[in-house]
């Protein structure tokens, strides 16, 4: 006896967003009740949010549901074209991501470089191999250079009228105002925390405890929180993390320099390590200050709170909000200045010192 073929799943493989998911499926067509459609889609997307909210996920989701055979407003999941799409291997949908100068993907200090931007207009003009669509997702459009933006504006000017374009981006104004004039914006919030708790139950990899830490510390990113229950090994990287912070609070000068150089020599092979690190410490700042206000339930390192209580005891508050705005600018000078050493250096010796350290 031949199994019975599998129902089709009944929502969008994305957590939260359901208002962006909702206006999405109302420009497809459906053939159980094709008066459903309202609008065609439009030529160009630009999905904002904060790293791993989910801009990705839910772009790539609405390029499914535009070449599933299917006729319907979710993927079905079983036709040739939602199996290509599961498998990367899609002919009519293509993926533009940053590079660095040896053609390598790198989303962190890499950029969307003018030779792709030459592709993508040449392909963008051709028509479909097999669906109705050609879809270009274009992840981090605010790290594009500006022959990247200036190649592609002319396509968004005059689309082809079989290709769509998905851009993501963390924030508008680092996006081409032409451009981003020229897409129809979907600004994602950051999830809450009981969507992104019962998101990773749901998902079997993490149990109630875990589930409920990661949410707290996610900030409403759903990316994050998975991909931090998929690898455990990145939870005990967080300690570590927090007890070096908690080792350069007691640290003279000459170590907390030190400490310094080394980061600059790691940010030269990983720029996503450091960052982590630097989101990390924002967020402990955070913490303690909001201990120091008698916010307990509001921490996002609730496992760390009798270290958290320590800190905001002997910390004076000014030190804190003074670390906490030092750590911001400081990541910001580092996503553009090439004197990392020096930015480091003031990050390390502007950090509060506990009572009875040396300086």
């Amino acid at each position: 006896m031949n199994a019975a073929p599998a129902s089709p799943p009944k929502t969008w493989p994305v957590y939260g967003h359901t208002w962006a998911v909702h206006l999405l499926q109302q420009t497809l067509t459906t053939e159980a009740a094709p008066s459903l459609r309202r609008v065609g889609p439009s030529h160009a997307y630009l999905f904002l949010g904060i790293q791993q909210v989910g801009k990705t996920t839910l772009a790539r989701a609405f390029a499914t549901a535009l070449l599933c055979t299917a006729g319907r407003t979710t993927p079905c999941g079983h036709c040739r074209a939602c199996m290509l799409m599961a498998r990367g291997s899609h002919p009519d949908f293509h993926l533009v991501q940053p590079t660095n100068k040896d053609g390598a993907v790198d989303r962190d200090g890499g950029e969307l470089r003018a030779e792709r931007a030459n592709d993508l207009v040449h392909d963008a003009a051709l028509r479909p191999l097999e669906g109705q669509w050609r879809i270009f997702l274009i992840q981090d459009m605010h790290l594009a250079n500006a022959s990247f933006s200036n190649k592609i504006l002319k396509t968004l000017e005059e689309p082809p009228p079989q290709t769509i374009l998905l851009l993501t981006a963390t924030d508008r104004k680092r996006v081409l105002p032409t451009i981003a004039s020229r897409c129809q914006v979907l600004e994602l919030r950051p999830l809450d925390r009981p969507t992104v708790a019962q998101a990773l139950l749901a998902s079997g990899q993490a149990n109630a405890e875990e589930a409920d830490l990661l949410a707290r510390l996610a900030n409403g990113r759903m990316g994050w929180a998975l991909e931090q229950a998929q690898h455990p090994e990145r939870r005990s990287e967080r300690l570590t993390q927090l007890a070096t912070l908690r080792r350069l609070l007691d640290a003279n000068r000459i170590d907390r320099l030190d400490f310094a150089a080394s980061l600059v020599s790691k940010r030269e092979r990983d720029n996503r390590e450091l960052f982590g690190m630097l989101g990390l410490w924002t967020t402990w700042w955070r913490d303690v200050m909001l201990v120091q206000a008698g916010c307990d339930d509001a921490v996002s390192n609730a496992d760390q709170l009798d270290e958290l209580h320590r800190q905001a005891a002997v910390l004076d508050s000014r030190q804190v909000r003074a670390a906490l705005q030092t750590l911001q600018q400081i990541d910001g000078y580092l996503h553009h200045t090439v004197n990392a050493r020096l930015a480091l250096e003031v990050l390390m010796l502007k950090l509060p010192k506990m009572e009875g350290s040396r300086s």
